[in-house]
């Protein structure tokens, strides 16, 4: 300091117990030289006290005003920089303060807390800041400057009872609104759960909510509360706000991004939310006309007594008018009527279906053998598995579906039947390599399915017949591409989905060898590799085997091993070989099917 106010003000002697204060200052004041600054330029607290220790002292603003520079020791010492000195902040002051007439400089709070500076830079406050405008509020407006506590403390303008009066310094209309509604007057009532301004508008990065989206309304603002079980159970409010409104008409138009929809503000209000009941809420008779209006001119009192939470009174039994009576009963009787006629619908349909496959099963003309009894159990044990695992794999990925519903509350029941099938279908998976390996039949499987240059030409040529380019389509041996593509994504599938489950299985193993996200990639492989083979039998096998004309309502050969003759030739007619065993009386002692034994050729049995 200088020596004329020295002369002002006597330096007091050091004062006893301070310790920590005193390690403190020699901590930083060693960093400060560490860091290239000259540890004269760290002043002492005491020096800084000589001054702003007096409560009368004061200075005058950019704008004129006259402010306090008091600064109360005790009630620094109490704060949350209570352990910080004066040139912790206000670095910039020099020995020669106040005489260099250098005005300090505005504290940068982001050297100590650069998440939150940042945060406040792109919130309304820290916008309008770096657009020039002075009056928005900085981090000393709501923390205070040497009296910052931490917002659990009852003496925080932060604290969740008095935040509101806080922001009301700068926005008292809307903290009046505040006060009045359902909100202000459950946190008057000391009621924790009521939203405070912070829990709308955030914290540091404070937002407009006028300009937001009405899903992001609905969904990250009002949602906090009004989607929480808990908060619905307690206060004794209905569970489903949020979701009945995006059934709605406005929730369902914004969710198309329509951004003149209606969203929760635009009916209940911003600030001052009030209840239906009483008679200043937007949502009051007495107001419903005038709301409804703002969005639809000319809306009459009928209009208004339309609901725009249908669903919600329907589903919770509201007796809410004889509107919602009448809705409530017609929509019982269509939901009856609907399960009655439909169902009866699918039984007969599914009847009319039966009749017809089992007429084409009884087929006199079905003689041409297609699959063995071996190919048949294998083919019955894979889709068994498969469909197993498709359902419990699901049901674990989908906890809340109805799928997971099928194999009760139990996850660990829907685990072990989904390893379970796992493990049957990589049984299956060895056994067929066996089969294929040492029995002849699996030989002649393998071969007549193996991939050829030919089929690339018939798939060329079908397409053209199915695009109307071609007279008739081509001619298929045994097997054509349509079943070579089912066979070897049935490979690759088992293979892919077989080393990933069991990767996800015994993750403890596998990780002593393996980084844990080859396991997420692992899982995420699982995932996407199940719904690519789903879809693939419902879309492709299903319709070779079900749908496609001539073969509607089912090939049987899955069955007992038959198809038609006429079938087969239209599909396979290059197959001469089968047609014309098929024509030949049966032999009892000689084994049917594509495997049986070629005449003179000893090395297919």
């Amino acid at each position: 300091m200088s020596s004329d106010l020295t002369m002002v003000r006597r330096r007091p002697a050091p004062r006893s117990g301070r310790p920590r204060r005193s390690r403190v200052v020699a901590v930083l004041t060693a960093l400060m030289m560490v860091g290239g600054l000259r540890a004269a330029d760290a002043i002492p607290d005491e020096d800084c006290l000589l001054c702003h220790s007096d409560p009368d002292m004061t200075k005058t603003d950019a704008d004129g005003n006259e402010v306090s520079v008091f600064v109360d020791e005790a009630i620094f010492a109490a704060s949350a920089h209570g352990t910080n000195t004066c040139f912790s902040c206000h670095d910039d002051i020099t020995s020669d303060h106040p005489d260099d007439g250098v005005i300090p400089k505005r504290i940068d709070c982001a050297t100590c807390h650069e998440d939150q500076s940042e945060s406040y830079g792109a919130s309304v406050h820290g916008l309008a800041l770096a657009a020039g405008d002075t009056a928005a509020a900085t981090c000393v407006d709501c923390h205070g400057d040497h009296n910052v506590t931490h917002p659990t403390s009852l003496e925080s303008p932060l604290h969740w009872s008095r935040l509101a009066e806080t922001c009301g310094e700068c926005h008292p209309d809307a903290a009046d609104d505040v006060a009045a509604s359902v909100h202000g007057m459950a946190m008057q009532d000391g009621r924790r759960e009521a939203p405070t301004c912070t829990d709308c508008h955030a914290e540091h990065r404070i937002e407009a909510l006028n300009a937001v989206s009405s899903v992001k309304l609905a969904e990250q603002i009002c949602a906090k509360c009004h989607a929480s079980e808990r908060i619905n159970t307690k206060f004794k409010m209905p569970a489903r706000q949020v979701e009945s409104f995006f059934d709605s008409y406005h929730g369902l138009a914004a969710r198309m991004g329509d951004t003149h929809a209606a969203n929760c503000a635009s009916c209940h209000g911003y600030h001052k939310i009030l209840p239906s009941t009483d008679p200043d809420s937007s949502i009051s008779p007495n107001h419903l006309v005038e709301t409804c209006g703002q969005c639809h001119p000319g809306a009459t009192e009928n209009f208004a007594l339309g609901r725009v939470h249908l669903d919600l009174d329907l589903s919770s039994g509201s007796s809410d008018g004889i509107g919602t009576t009448v809705n409530r009963w017609v929509r019982a009787i269509y939901l009856a009527m609907i399960f009655v006629v439909v169902g009866m619908m699918t039984l007969h349909s599914f009847l009319s279906w039966l009749h017809r496959a089992l007429a084409a099963k009884r087929s006199s003309d079905r003689v041409v053998p297609r699959m063995d009894q071996t190919q048949r159990v294998q083919h019955f044990i894979l889709l068994s598995s498969f469909i197993l695992l498709a359902l419990t794999g699901f049901a674990l990925k989908f906890p809340d579906s109805w799928l997971a519903l099928m194999f009760g509350a139990d996850e660990a029941i829907r685990r072990w039947l989904h390893r379970f099938a796992g493990v049957v279908l990589l049984a299956l998976g060895f056994y067929h390599i066996l089969y294929v390996l040492f029995t002849a039949r699996g030989r002649r499987l393998v071969r007549d399915l193996a991939p050829a240059r030919h089929d690339l030409g018939q798939l060329a040529r079908n397409t053209q017949y199915l695009v109307g380019r071609a007279p008739k389509p081509p001619k298929f041996a045994r097997f054509g591409y349509i079943e070579k593509v089912e066979y070897w994504a049935v490979v690759w599938g088992t293979i892919i989905m077989g080393v990933t489950g069991l990767m996800i299985w015994l993750k403890m193993p596998v990780t002593q060898w393996l980084p844990r996200w080859a396991v997420d990639v692992a899982t995420t492989v699982h995932y996407y590799e199940a719904i690519l083979a789903c879809l693939s039998i419902v879309v492709w096998h299903f319709y070779h085997v079900i749908l496609a004309p001539g073969t509607y309502p089912m090939n049987w050969a899955w069955w007992d091993g038959k198809v038609t003759r006429e079938w087969y030739e239209e599909e396979h007619g290059l197959d001469t070989e089968t047609l014309a065993a098929a024509s030949e009386p049966a032999a009892p002692a000689k084994p049917e099917g594509p495997g049986a034994r070629k005449p003179g050729d000893e090395s297919s049995g």
